[in-house]
């Protein structure tokens, strides 16, 4: 596991040099978009109900004494609850509605990787954005289940930092798996394409964490975000495939 997690961290180094070798930066423009605006609006959600949630929770406590000090409290986990869902929720939706657009750029990919002339995808806009949607609903469903037990884990004294790392690889999981079916969709089922990423867990993974690293970056990782890691999980989505002989030259 360890070592497809290095190689999905890996691919990262050849993307640049690749989408201004390809000319593929011209297709992210609407996903760029579509991630600053994203990215706004949970933003904007995150500052405005924190202390809405954080009042809810500081109903629990019924004394006086403290009550100020638990009501910060209340806020920061209320604002920290919101920024948490809010990373869940921009991945899936951002990588869904950029599925028709990202999948151009993995069939480009691949094509220049196998050294074949390039051939667009039979799979029709509609069909593209609906495999996106498809896979990252399931996904959010599974990270918010994964989730919640997690978060759970962290108000237990002593070992509940170990939270903070969970959630991050949770989270780092299924971005890795959103940008690898944007080339898993043209050669696998639903189905076994989510058996794939399951059985190369790290591969997903590795190029999740420096999705998720560079998200902490203003304004220049949501821009950058999907363009590296769309294009390192294409770079190592289509070895994988041609190791297992899915593809072949």
């Amino acid at each position: 596991m360890f070592k497809n997690i290095f190689t999905g961290i890996n691919a990262y180094r050849s993307s640049f040099k690749l989408l201004k070798q390809l000319g593929l930066w011209k297709y992210f423009g609407i996903p760029m978009l579509i991630s600053l605006f994203t990215a706004s609006i949970i933003g904007f959600l995150a500052w405005s109900l924190s202390d809405n949630i954080g009042s809810f929770i500081a109903k629990i406590w019924v004394w006086q004494w403290g009550l100020e000090t638990f009501h910060s409290i209340s806020n920061f986990i209320g604002g920290l609850l919101i920024v948490i869902l809010g990373f869940i929720l921009y991945k899936h939706i951002v990588l869904a509605l950029s599925a028709p657009f990202m999948s151009v750029v993995s069939e480009k990919i691949e094509a220049h990787l196998l050294q074949l002339p390039y051939v667009k995808s039979e799979n029709s806009f509609k069909q593209q954005l609906w495999r996106g949607i498809k896979i990252n609903v399931r996904n959010l469903v599974m990270e918010v289940f994964f989730s919640i037990p997690v978060i759970l884990l962290g108000f237990i004294p002593v070992i509940g930092f170990i939270s903070s790392i969970l959630l991050f690889l949770i989270q780092s999981y299924y971005a890795g798996f959103g940008n690898m079916d944007y080339t898993l969709e043209r050669h696998l089922s639903y189905k076994k394409s989510i058996a794939l990423v399951r059985n190369n867990s790290g591969l997903a993974m590795g190029n999740g964490i420096i999705f998720m690293l560079m998200l902490l970056l203003p304004v220049i990782g949501i821009i950058l975000v999907l363009p590296l890691s769309v294009t390192a999980a294409s770079l190592a989505t289509v070895n994988l495939l041609k190791n297992r002989k899915i593809i072949s030259l």
